[in-house]
């Protein structure tokens, strides 16, 4: 709900060509307890006074003279671009009722005024249309929200993808049906997906160690995540080189399975090393 001292505040508009009618309706707001009213017996004015202050409503008379209240309403629609138009009609005329309604007016009050009518839909007018315009401000800041929280998960994924290629030789990210997105360096032949015989630089195809192979494709399939899973191949040369592979499953935000990535190095000098170092000094 509108806080009543938010509704007594909202800024109001009269317009009516008959002074008596303008003094009357102004004595009323203010007997009411509303603050923020001003008024103008010359519709021509209406459609500047309305963009530059963004009246939370108009009284509108339909019959007055050069512009009526329905021209009015046109110049208003014009201004309101998100289709609200806050404008209460005054008509002695029954027939232009539904006209004014159709034309955009929110609602309607009948000369000669009832004052206890007049007062009711004026304060059920503003409390439509603070709620209107608080909905619209939340709206925004919504969006506004959405998208900073949208550039900022890019910029951590891209920053996760920075430190990925700078901490490891390769990356790899897979859709659900395991369609590679990206990869670089030996992932496409590790993983089975490369063409049929495909040579290496060698011109000859390498030997993968084929349990370890096996066990890093199940791993994939199973959408388990794995961490420094070591794989060998030997190229036609009898040359060894051991890679390690850490990978996790990804998700979304309704925890529905959306692919796999994950990371590799070649970490054959350091194999040999640790080789090295276990069988000690040679004689």
């Amino acid at each position: 709900m509108i806080p009543t001292d938010e509704i007594l505040n909202a800024s109001i508009l009269i317009v009516d060509d008959q002074p008596a009618n303008v003094l009357l309706l102004e004595k009323m707001l203010r007997n009411a307890g509303y603050r923020n009213f001003t008024s103008t017996t010359d519709p021509r004015t209406v459609r500047v006074l309305h963009r530059e202050q963004r009246y939370d409503l108009i009284l509108l008379d339909l019959h007055m003279p050069d512009v009526d209240g329905f021209e009015v309403m046109e110049q208003l629609q014009a201004i309101e671009s998100d289709g609200y138009m806050p404008v209460l009609v005054i008509t002695a005329q029954p027939a232009h009722k539904l006209r004014a309604l159709a034309a955009g007016a929110r609602d309607f009050i009948s000369k000669p005024f009832d004052l206890i009518e007049v007062q009711t839909r004026i304060r059920n007018l503003l409390e439509v249309r603070l709620l209107y315009r608080r909905l619209n401000e939340h709206n925004e800041i919504l969006e506004r929200t959405v998208q900073e929280r949208t550039a900022a998960l890019r910029e951590s994924e891209a920053r996760f993808r920075s430190f990925a290629r700078l901490s490891a030789d390769w990356f790899w990210e897979q859709d659900a049906a395991g369609r590679f997105i990206e990869a670089s360096g030996p992932m496409l032949e590790v993983l089975g997906a490369e063409e049929p015989g495909r040579p290496e630089a060698t011109g000859e195809p390498a030997q993968w160690d084929a349990q370890a192979r096996a066990l890093l494709i199940e791993h994939i399939h199973a959408r388990r995540p794995f961490i420094d899973h070591l794989c060998q191949r030997t190229d036609a040369r009898g040359r060894v080189q051991t890679l390690q592979f850490s990978g996790e499953p990804i998700f979304d935000g309704t925890s529905r399975y959306i692919g796999f990535r994950g990371v590799g190095t070649d970490v054959t000098d350091r194999t040999q090393r640790d080789a090295a170092r276990l069988q000690g000094p040679t004689a």
